[in-house]
């Protein structure tokens, strides 16, 4: 679809719609540049407060992706003003307020529409310096693979759906998708600019993203038993727990051709790593000499299931599950 679309160009312009980055980066001075995203998603918990909790989460996920801090934001609504009270969107927009306040941005305004399912995000505003930027792809050789949340959201939803998810499943599920995904706002300069490619994990799974990251020269080497997974995904997944999307993911990136290994592993666990996930953890490619810092600091402020899952190998743009 979007080859029938020129892209357009300006000397400010360092990302956009072409080249699969997480947000579009517009040069502001010699120093720094913008960093400009917008996110929605439907309901994935009853509770509006929760929802829009996560919601907002979710989009400010993409500017600390860019390795940016998130400045401005502005909500986006659909909300079926017929069927809920304005109680509900009143409870949605409370969550997205207090979850993009803790980022550090201000919520300045926004704009809804009638709609017959409710629908909640954020346009988000942050700022990066240029020597800081991380792009999704940008991976070299040697470089360590990191993930800072489990999997599992996709298929936890899906069990919530089916009354199969246990009260502490589900409030294990919903912490990690309000969860924000500021590691750049606390790791040292000299440590964020050892971090050489970075995306976050939504709804193409963690192969999708995975993918993202490559380029010819390079393959992404995964240990596939290193990964981290919520409690209690792989017996879900046992159970047919498994949302359309992993299903689709699995398709589509299965018939790229740049996948290998697969056929080795447990076919629960290959379906975790196909997981859509909604507000996932970050992925990075980071300098070895950085690795143990980052895992530290990721820890300390909460991201507990962060490990390294694989390294970045010379190669011809291939994903290799071990």
């Amino acid at each position: 679809m979007l080859d029938n679309f020129t892209v357009q160009e300006h000397p400010r312009l360092l990302s956009s719609w072409k080249g699969g980055e997480d947000a579009t980066l517009w040069i502001l001075s010699d120093e720094r540049a913008a960093v400009l995203t917008v996110d929605i998603i439907t309901p994935v918990v009853d509770d509006p407060y929760t929802w829009g909790q996560i919601a907002a989460a979710n989009s400010l996920s993409d500017v600390f992706a860019m390795g940016g801090r998130p400045l401005l934001a502005l909500n986006v609504v659909g909300f079926p003003i017929n069927c809920l009270p304005l109680d509900t969107l009143s409870a949605i927009l409370e969550g997205g307020m207090e979850r993009a306040t803790k980022a550090g941005a201000i919520m300045a305004g926004g704009h809804t529409v009638e709609d017959d399912e409710p629908k909640y995000g954020l346009v988000v505003y942050g700022e990066v310096a240029l020597n800081e930027i991380w792009r999704t792809t940008g991976a070299r050789p040697k470089d360590k693979i990191i993930l800072t949340k489990p999997l599992g959201t996709g298929v936890f939803s899906t069990a919530l759906k089916a009354d199969l998810l246990s009260k502490e499943e589900e409030e294990v599920m919903i912490s990690q998708m309000m969860s924000l995904n500021d590691l750049p706002l606390y790791l040292p300069q000299e440590v964020r600019r050892k971090v050489h490619a970075c995306t976050d994990v939504t709804g193409f799974g963690l192969i999708g993203h995975l993918l993202n990251m490559l380029d010819e020269n390079i393959d992404i080497r995964i240990e596939a038993k290193r990964v981290p997974l919520l409690a209690g995904v792989t017996e879900k997944i046992s159970m047919g727990l498994v949302p359309a999307g992993a299903y689709r993911n699995k398709d589509c990136y299965k018939s790229t051709g740049k996948v290998t290994g697969l056929e080795s592993l447990d076919e629960n666990l290959e379906d975790a790593l196909f997981d859509p996930q909604t507000s996932g953890g970050l992925l990075l490619a980071v300098d070895p000499d950085v690795e143990d810092v980052i895992l530290d600091v990721a820890r300390k402020k909460g991201f507990v299931g962060s490990n390294v899952i694989g390294e970045v190998t010379e190669g011809k743009g291939k994903v290799k599950i071990n």
